[in-house]
């Protein structure tokens, strides 16, 4: 006869569904983690997509990866967001968050089968978290932002997993100087990616890649009515209105039986857009930029004779998106009517000019008033692959994340010793968060074709007798010190990556039913 155990020892045994609903969400959500692992680090591989309009992409990115990627489980959709949310928070280490996300549900589903309750696991880990957070800021040493040699090792090694690696050299000193131009070294502590324009154009190679200072427009100047396409001492005037004869609201048509009448309305046509050109002059614009318009055409070619007939530069199809950057640029201000068309709303450069390089056509606007506001960054590739790559890389380069599994390592060896010091079911979370860490520096040997098991126990090795630098190179296929080889990892990506990993999981583990709303769909067979 079975001796029966005291309640209190029992295990935890949750009712069918919960369980079925919890392992359903973590294999969805382990799946959308296993589809980008072999992406991780340097050595990742890449990835090829084909989008639902046939657009091919090519990259190791892991948001641009899951952005593209056709999710329809709830679970799964969650890590979508997981990796939006890191690029937002941090630049990158999109795909780490992912793999890490990942590994921690493995470690919660060995817990839940031993019979741990969702939540005691979900705040054992939200707990661990904060310490690995803690140990990290502990490990990290501060660099100064003006050290321009310190920031150029971690951007050149953020490209180093990208596509474009080859041109790190190239592409690593022009996001630094990008970023050192738009902030103060001496109090900023964060630089906003929006100051920084990367502006793509198909032709040439990557080596033509250039920093400018000021603004740089892909739209090329019109030019077949004759107008100036350089101009000194520029007055910029950016216009939201249309310079074309206006329409009625209501579509209608107006039957002119007499031709007198009919000149008469050209006439009218023509005086119409030759006062609102005159305004224009008048108030010292020699250089303006149209917004694409999608009423009705923004420019027509009448209105482009009396531009071009008054020296006036002519630029159009401006994206809105674009409008926000090219005002803080220049100076100007939008204009939406043409009778609030004024000296005042005008922006001021040295000289806009429509250069040509490598085939291709683009607008420079250059010394303006304002300089150090903004950057632009035309970025050039051979195709729109290689172009959309580098732009990506670019975005990357300007936030910096290297890899290296050091920081994963010491935390995980760190949370280990403290799970030492607590007791019961917390104790053995913080040993499943601590040993979840090690699956980067695992990924990392995977993706590098060195031997997982003899790199990670070797690494743990270096750091339990103190070298907390100690990381994989994976060009030499070895332990090394990561400081010495240039990887400098900031704190921020590794943090987050952390923090937002448990984040998630704590949501997916407190989730134990999944229902429909079926109320649409039962609303349409009524009617």
């Amino acid at each position: 006869m079975s001796e029966t155990k005291p309640s209190n020892y029992r295990s935890f045994k949750d009712k069918d569904k919960p369980v079925e609903v919890r392992l359903s969400n973590i294999i969805a959500a382990k799946a959308v983690g296993d589809a980008i692992r072999t992406s991780l680090g340097p050595k990742g591989m890449d990835k090829m997509i084909q989008t639902g309009s046939g657009e091919v992409v090519i990259t190791n990115d892991g948001a641009t990866i899951l952005k593209h990627m056709s999710v329809l489980h709830p679970a799964a959709k969650m890590l979508v967001d997981l990796s939006a949310a890191q690029d937002v928070e941090a630049g990158d280490g999109t795909t780490s968050v992912v793999v890490i996300a990942s590994a921690l549900l493995s470690a919660a589903e060995k817990m839940l089968a031993k019979g741990v309750h969702p939540t005691t696991i979900a705040e054992a880990f939200q707990r661990a978290a904060i310490k690995s957070s803690e140990f990290l800021a502990e490990m990290s040493t501060e660099i100064n932002l003006s050290d321009r040699d310190s920031l150029l090792r971690a951007a050149s090694t953020s490209l180093n997993s990208k596509i474009v690696s080859q041109y790190s050299n190239l592409l690593a000193p022009i996001a630094v100087d990008a970023v050192l131009r738009v902030i103060d070294p001496a109090t900023a502590t964060n630089v906003d990616l929006k100051d920084i324009r990367i502006v793509k154009k198909v032709g040439g190679t990557i080596d033509d890649t250039e920093l400018v200072d000021g603004l740089v427009l892909a739209q090329n100047v019109i030019k077949n009515s004759g107008g100036p396409t350089r101009m000194e001492k520029a007055k910029i005037g950016l216009i939201q209105f249309q310079l074309s004869p206006p329409k009625p609201d209501m579509e209608n048509q107006i039957v002119v039986n007499d031709y007198r009448l009919m000149d008469k309305i050209l006439k009218e046509e023509r005086q119409y857009l030759l006062n609102m050109c005159k305004k224009i002059k008048k108030a010292g614009c020699n250089v303006l930029l149209i917004q694409k318009s999608i009423l009705r055409d923004a420019v027509n070619d009448l209105s482009l004779h009396f531009l071009s007939k008054l020296k006036i530069l002519v630029v159009k199809d401006i994206e809105r998106d674009e409008i926000e950057f090219i005002c803080k640029s220049t100076g100007c201000k939008p204009i939406a009517d043409i009778e609030s068309f004024s000296e005042d709303r005008l922006g001021s450069a040295e000289l806009v000019d429509e250069v040509q390089t490598s085939g291709a056509r683009v607008v420079k606007i250059t010394g303006v008033k304002h300089i150090g506001k903004t950057v632009s960054i035309l970025c050039r590739g051979a195709n729109s692959l290689v172009l959309e790559e580098a732009e990506r890389s670019l975005h990357d380069a300007l936030c910096v994340i290297p890899g290296g599994g050091a920081p994963e390592i010491e935390v995980s060896q760190r949370l280990a010793e403290c799970a030492k010091s607590l007791k019961g079911m917390e104790a053995q979370c913080f040993d499943a968060f601590a040993n979840a860490l090690e699956v980067i520096p695992i990924t990392l040997s995977e993706n590098a074709g060195l031997n997982p098991i003899n790199i990670v126990t070797e690494l743990r090795n270096r750091h339990a007798l103190g070298e907390k630098t100690a990381g994989i190179n994976v060009r030499k296929g070895t332990i090394t010190n990561i400081l010495e080889e240039n990887v400098i990892q900031p704190l921020l990506v590794s943090t987050s990556a952390i923090e937002l990993a448990a984040e998630t999981v704590k949501m997916l583990l407190k989730i134990d039913d999944l229902l429909n709303n079926c109320r649409n769909s039962l609303k349409a067979t009524h009617y």
